[in-house]
């Protein structure tokens, strides 16, 4: 038994020393941060705004891959009906894969920010738990930081407390709170991350009406999913990393609403610059566009006449008859 927990401990430690170094680094950012506004809630959000600036290509990227993916939505079912049956399923997911690379759609795309934005979730909780985490015996000083910054000396006069705006940032919704009045604004923090993420859930899925697009099934069940277990996950961790939640929540509604105005990520339009097709030639999708096609002049519903066919020869006697008649 002392051998194996030894073991275990020497892997720890091995993983701990791989990542010290990226830990330091976010930990002197954010420290660099706090030293320019001493505020603990100011500078995760700044930290916050750098990290989602450099995610902000893949969260377009990803935003251009679940228009697409929308978009094949007709050719999709087209093969599912062509290839039904557990025997045809190789061949099913071939072709599907085929048409995903021509089009240059991702069935998972749609996850691509919030895998990004794991790796940053656990480094920030790590520097938080490092800063937070204070133990006379086991870890009587911050971790991570640089000794010689303002944040510090502040870290280590409050005895890990980052108190901003009234709030203990290293508390949890759960943890021992001087009244059940002083726990309101974190369980608050957990209700605004949550209802973040059903909004921009709601936006996403507006545009998607608006231009007749179907929601995948698997971005369906994705979205009712991720949700409820991000809830769970904002109750077991300290109220800083939710911030950092609550402002990349923000800054993504942000990216996608600049998107959906500019049309960067409308299918149709999508559609008609990879194959090269007049805007105009796709079906109209806003309000402004169907009032300046009913303004057009209606195409003209007459047939072209028919050529007329020259009259055969009259016979000089069939005249003189008629002349004859008339007088």
């Amino acid at each position: 038994m002392t051998g194996a927990a030894a073991s275990n401990g020497g892997i720890f430690h091995s993983i701990s020393a791989i990542f010290h170094p990226i830990f330091s680094a976010f930990g002197w950012l954010l420290s660099a941060l706090y030293g320019v506004i001493p505020n603990y809630a100011v500078a995760i959000t700044l930290l916050t705004l750098i990290i989602m600036g450099l995610l902000t290509p893949f969260t377009v990227k990803s935003t251009k891959s679940m228009m697409a993916m929308q978009r094949l939505q007709p050719e999709i079912k087209k093969l599912q009906q062509k290839y039904k049956g557990a025997e045809n399923r190789a061949q099913l997911n071939e072709e599907m894969m085929k048409l995903y690379k021509e089009e240059g759609a991702n069935p998972l795309g749609g996850c691509l920010p919030v895998l990004l934005q794991a790796p940053f979730l656990f480094i920030l909780y790590s520097v938080i738990r490092g800063l937070s985490n204070l133990d006379p015996l086991r870890q009587p000083l911050p971790k991570y930081i640089p000794t010689d910054g303002r944040m510090y000396a502040d870290v280590v006069r409050a005895h890990g407390h980052l108190s901003a705006f009234g709030m203990d940032l290293s508390l949890k919704p759960f943890s021992p709170h001087s009244s059940w009045i002083a726990a309101v604004p974190f369980y608050l923090f957990v209700l605004i991350a949550v209802g973040l993420q059903y909004f921009q859930m709601w936006q996403l899925n507006s545009r998607n009406k608006k231009t007749g697009q179907a929601i995948p099934s698997q971005q369906q069940t994705i979205q009712r999913i991720m949700p409820v277990f991000f809830t769970y996950f904002y109750i077991v961790i300290p109220a800083a990393v939710v911030l950092y939640m609550i402002v990349s929540t923000m800054v993504r509604i942000a990216t996608q609403d600049i998107m959906f105005r500019t049309g960067v990520s409308n299918p149709q339009k999508i559609a008609a610059k990879e194959r090269k097709i007049p805007a105009r030639a796709m079906e109209a999708t806003d309000a402004s566009e169907v009032v300046e096609e009913s303004l057009k002049p209606a195409p003209s519903t007459k047939k072209n006449p028919q050529p007329s066919t020259p009259k055969p020869p009259t016979h000089p006697r069939s005249t003189a008859k008629r002349k004859r008649k008339d007088r």
